[in-house]
């Protein structure tokens, strides 16, 4: 008895000594200008936190932006999220659109789009080469002050923000659990900041394109908040479709249909055609996406009937398209996922092409492998981000003094890929995500909701001619078919590290926002 009775005072004393002290909300403000083209803006600068509760919360209670109850490992789930907001100074809330801002992954930070894309400050960088220290950070002249507010976002567990309690993984690790995080979070927001009426925006990159298909339904259909428009950054919204998707789907060949033109984009670049290089992309590029979806197509549907004969010609086709050899095409049987390409593109120099963006060279990790084995683009800018978002967020903005920054964290195989389709989708699917069907959703049920379809043709990752199958393959009436809009650039995956395409994407998501936040200009 008396064991027993330690046993409990030693369970209540670690109980005590572990407990997690209550969350609040934290802000810090600040004031900053920027010049945009011709136009000086002043702006107030908030860095801070919400606390959000996942939906089927312990105690049923989701609020954002309230103080939280005391929570240890065995008490409720809830985050801590992290945003940087930027509000231009002198202009009342209601005549002034809000863009809310998230990176991907899953479990990517923001970091990458707020000090490269739109915010008042962007990091310099050498144009597809390495960048070596000492970095500098440069006033913005592509930030999109000059026509929205902007708030930036890290997802539960990267970046500044933080989880805890009970499950807590399992509370916002998963593609539902995921939105309704991020609508707890713009609800709270709007109103702890009084922008229920201010036009609405959502922009996403890569695994915040899906992030952004939910979120748009969810907050229409849960939450009765419509978003005046969604700004695709490098969309997937079928992983059924990715470069590297058959891998595990085998059978599957749709996704070397949609990878061809990207390839064809990359050889393009490296100068590693057959024939002499189209003076054009885009042209070339029309070439390509109509082999791709014909005779590519066919033989590929054809599977083990097609015969020697076309088989050697489809080989030869692609060889002059993608600058590798026919031999080693009809080796992979026709097939090559993005790995096998970005390793025997430059070959012959000893150099993988970059993931996320093409343009990008680095030595092979091991000449015998068959893939490259990293990214040459995370190698070449990674620490010039990290090392100038860290001195930024902390010297200028004034927040994260005591806190660790996590760019990234490693969440894939914690993810909760599983899930039901949306209460008002016309079927239901199981299997590899794809979440067209929200975002088709989301447009029948607002007619006015516009979307914004972005992406570079150095992509390998998410090419740009995936984007635009999905979205000529969403169950919606031709009619709204007219809402979505088209822009490519010859960029990758994160358009913004070639300045010219950030110049055009600035411009073209200028020019949509004004064209759909319905205010008097």
């Amino acid at each position: 008895m008396k064991l027993c009775l330690a046993c409990l005072a030693s369970v209540a004393l670690t109980s005590v000594a572990t407990a997690a002290p209550p969350w609040t909300a934290r802000s810090v403000a600040s004031e900053g200008v920027v010049t945009i083209g011709a136009q000086r803006v002043e702006y107030r600068a908030v860095a801070g936190t919400l606390i959000i509760r996942p939906r089927d919360g312990a105690d049923g209670a989701v609020r954002a932006g309230a103080e939280a109850a005391s929570a240890d490992a065995n008490g409720p789930a809830e985050a801590s999220m992290f945003y940087a907001a930027y509000f231009k100074k002198g202009v009342p809330a209601a005549e002034r659109p809000i863009l809310f801002v998230y990176g991907g992954g899953p479990g990517v930070s923001t970091i990458w789009l707020h000090m490269g894309s739109f915010g008042p400050r962007r990091v310099a960088t050498k144009d597809a080469a390495h960048t070596s220290a000492p970095y500098k950070l440069v006033e913005n002249p592509y930030s999109l002050l000059d026509v929205t507010d902007v708030v930036f976002i890290d997802a539960p567990g990267t970046g500044f923000s933080e989880i805890r309690g009970r499950d807590k993984e399992r509370a916002f690790y998963g593609v539902d659990a995921d939105a309704h995080a991020f609508a707890e979070f713009i609800t709270g927001f709007l109103s702890k900041y009084g922008r229920w009426s201010s036009p609405k925006y959502l922009s996403g990159e890569s695994y915040g394109t899906p992030r952004s298909a939910v979120l748009a339904n969810v907050l229409a259909g849960e939450y009765n908040v419509d978003v005046n428009g969604v700004i695709m950054l490098s969309q997937i919204l079928n992983y059924d479709l990715g470069a590297g998707a058959s891998e595990f789907n085998p059978g599957t060949d749709q996704p070397y249909i949609v990878a061809l033109p990207a390839y064809a984009a990359a050889a393009w670049y490296h100068n590693r055609l057959a024939a002499p290089r189209p003076e054009k992309l885009e042209t070339f590029l029309r070439e390509v996406e109509q082999f791709a979806t014909t005779d590519y197509a066919l033989a590929l549907q054809a599977g083990s009937l097609l015969d020697d004969g076309r088989r050697a010609a489809v080989a030869k086709r692609m060889s002059e398209f993608l600058g590798v050899p026919a031999d080693y095409i009809l080796e992979s049987d026709l097939r090559l996922d993005a790995r096998q390409f970005r390793k025997m593109l430059l070959d012959d120099q000893d150099l993988s092409i970059g993931d996320i963006d093409a343009r990008f060279t680095g030595p092979h990790m091991d000449p015998l492998a068959k893939g490259a084995g990293y990214d040459p683009v995370f190698a070449s800018i990674g620490s010039a981000y990290v090392a100038s978002f860290n001195d930024y967020v902390r010297g200028t903005l004034g927040f994260g003094e005591d806190l660790t920054y996590k760019v990234g964290i490693d969440v894939i195989l914690q993810w909760k890929w599983e899930r039901e389709q949306p209460a008002n989708a016309p079927t239901r699917v199981f299997g590899i995500v794809n979440v067209m069907p929200d975002l088709a959703s989301a447009m029948k049920a607002n007619p006015e909701l516009k979307v914004m379809v972005n992406g570079g043709y150095f992509d390998l990752s998410t090419s740009y001619f995936q984007g635009w199958y999905e979205m000529h393959h969403l169950q919606i009436p031709k009619s709204l078919q007219g809402n979505i809009e088209y822009h490519y650039y010859a960029s990758g995956h994160m358009i913004f590290l070639h300045e010219p395409s950030l110049k055009e994407l600035h411009a073209n998501m200028a020019d949509f926002i004004r064209r759909t936040d319905n205010l008097k200009h």
